[in-house]
């Protein structure tokens, strides 16, 4: 008995133990053979990876394993099923959000030093005193400046919770001394609406950069201005959009169609469709609505084209969309990374999907795609299309459309390729052209201090010297001999441009890159009624 007695805590404790087991394991819908199994597929990723962390002869970070090992799995799926590590969800996370608790200054580190190039209109920096052209040295008494600082920790020590203040110590040119600057941090917007603005005298123009969770509230302000001026026509340009969140294009969509048109359905692995429908708040349902798309438009933005496209309603500009018909969503991993993982496919109103063939998973192929239809001369001529008679289907008024890869426009406009030059596109990509400006502008800003928006955009004129002064510039920091004689009036377009960007905003950029765009030109012809070169890509042609 003394034995007994002895061993009863033991035996109580392995059996407590054996229940928390066999309770984690249960499920109430499995069957008892499956009660003590296994998934052995998991358990094999686990226990190599305990291997390598515990038995490995060298230390090694098995975070790093993990991350490999993720994108290895997603790899072999769809190509927009994505891994997102913990270092870079919080970036990904404020930009699709729409705002981030910060200064409110933008800046770009100009030799090791981070200099302001605009403050945000009325934003905290702005409120505290701080000026485009200003040097921010320190911050909080710690020196923010030298070659070891990157744009990431600079951001990383400006940050903080709202309501909270740094002290900053700021060179501003023609001072003796340091200035010394108190600011509090506040909610700073992301905008995702670039510009907004009058066309013509009934013609609004609205350019969306992405669809963010703040993308439906600005683009509502800026439609709501645009209509207190006249606006009953709009342009709405979706070029170079890749997409985002799906409820916001739905929401953007719901503006322009009459109360129960479909916008669009979804349907997952089990067969499952779920249907969105416009509601009765639309405001422009009476308007006439222009979609300016392109090659990289893409997700939301063929959305929002192919529910008006499907319902007849406005006019698609432009040339072939990206084509993707794949929804993901986010789901946290545990351990601050995410995952965004394709769940559905979306189709239009018609029934047809966009997506763009992926049999080989994230393949070369895929996401050369541009460069193949680039070849084939699709951006030039809409004949060079690659249609399949499989894939068409009839919207409501007879008009033919097709799926199986993008958005086909009903008005095609082809690529400017004077304008869309390699080596332009390299100085835009290097940023030369914003740091020439920067640099230009550092050295007497107060030339433009009683200079109009309007008045800059009507009259400022970028001289001959200028070119040559930023082709100088180019050649220094590239030791190379490169000239812009054949597009001087390009540069000289961009010039400007980035002088109203880094003077007066996004908009006024837009306004004055938009005075020579084909697309924008052919809009403004359709909105007045002119003739038009329609995409026809009938069996009879």
């Amino acid at each position: 008995m003394a034995f007994q007695k002895k061993y009863i805590p033991l035996i109580i404790g392995v059996a407590i133990a054996a229940g928390v087991f066999i309770g984690g394991k249960l499920n109430f819908t499995d069957t008892s053979d499956r009660l003590f199994t296994s998934n052995s597929k998991k358990d094999k990723l686990n226990r190599l990876i305990d291997y390598i962390d515990y038995e490995y002869v060298d230390d090694v970070n098995t975070d790093s394993i993990v991350d490999v090992t993720v994108n290895g799995i997603l790899d072999n799926l769809d190509p927009h099923s994505t891994y997102i590590p913990k270092s870079e969800l919080e970036r990904v996370t404020n930009n699709m959000k729409g705002d981030f608790v910060g200064l409110g200054v933008n800046f770009y580190t100009y030799n090791d030093t981070i200099a302001v190039i605009r403050t945000v209109k009325d934003g905290p920096s702005e409120k505290a005193g701080i000026k485009a052209g200003d040097r921010i040295l320190m911050a909080d008494g710690d020196s923010i400046f030298g070659k070891e600082w990157s744009n990431a920790d600079i951001i990383s020590k400006l940050k903080g919770e709202k309501g909270s203040k740094v002290k900053l110590s700021v060179y501003r040119k023609g001072e003796k001394n340091l200035l010394e600057f108190k600011v509090k941090r506040d909610i700073i917007p992301i905008e995702s609406v670039d510009a907004a603005y009058m066309l013509t005298n009934n013609l609004g123009y609205i350019k969306i950069n992405r669809f963010a969770e703040s993308t439906y509230k600005e683009f509502k302000r800026a439609l709501d201005a645009l209509q207190e001026q006249g606006a009953t026509q709009l342009a709405l340009d979706l070029r170079d959009n890749p997409g985002g969140f799906l409820g916001i294009a739905e929401q953007i969509v719901d503006e322009f169609l009459e109360d129960d048109k479909l916008i669009l359905f979804t349907k997952n692995k089990t067969g499952k469709v779920e249907k969105s429908f416009a509601t009765s708040k639309g405001d422009f349902e009476e308007g006439e609505i222009y979609i300016l798309i392109n090659e990289n438009s893409a997700s939301a933005s063929e959305i929002v084209a192919g529910a008006l496209q499907d319902n007849d309603k406005g006019t698609i500009v432009g040339r072939r969309s990206y084509g993707k018909g794949l929804v993901q969503r986010e789901m946290a991993l545990g351990d601050g990374s995410a995952v965004r993982l394709t769940v559905s496919r979306y189709y239009t109103p018609t029934g047809r999907s966009i997506q763009r063939p992926y049999d080989n998973g994230k393949s070369s192929d895929y996401y050369n795609d541009y460069k193949k239809r680039l070849s084939s001369g699709e951006f030039e001529d809409a004949e060079q299309i690659k249609i399949a008679d499989s894939l068409k289907f009839t919207t409501p008024k007879g008009k033919i459309v097709y799926g199986g890869g993008g958005i086909i426009p009903d008005i095609f406009v082809p690529l400017n390729t004077s304008a869309h030059n390699e080596t332009i596109n390299y100085l835009i990509r290097r940023e030369y052209i914003s740091n020439f400006v920067f640099e230009e502008l550092d050295k007497d800003r107060s030339i433009y201090e009683n200079v109009t928006a309007n008045d800059f955009v009507a009259n400022f004129i970028v001289s001959d010297d200028v070119v040559v002064k930023f082709q100088n510039f180019v050649n220094f920091k590239e030791r190379s001999n490169i000239t812009f004689v054949a597009y001087h009036d390009q540069i000289k377009r961009l010039i400007k441009s980035e002088l109203a960007q880094q003077l007066y905003g996004s908009t006024i950029a837009e306004k004055i890159k938009n005075e020579t765009d084909d697309m924008i030109e052919e809009v403004i012809l359709l909105s007045k009624g002119d003739d038009y070169f329609e995409v026809d890509l009938s069996e009879d042609n």
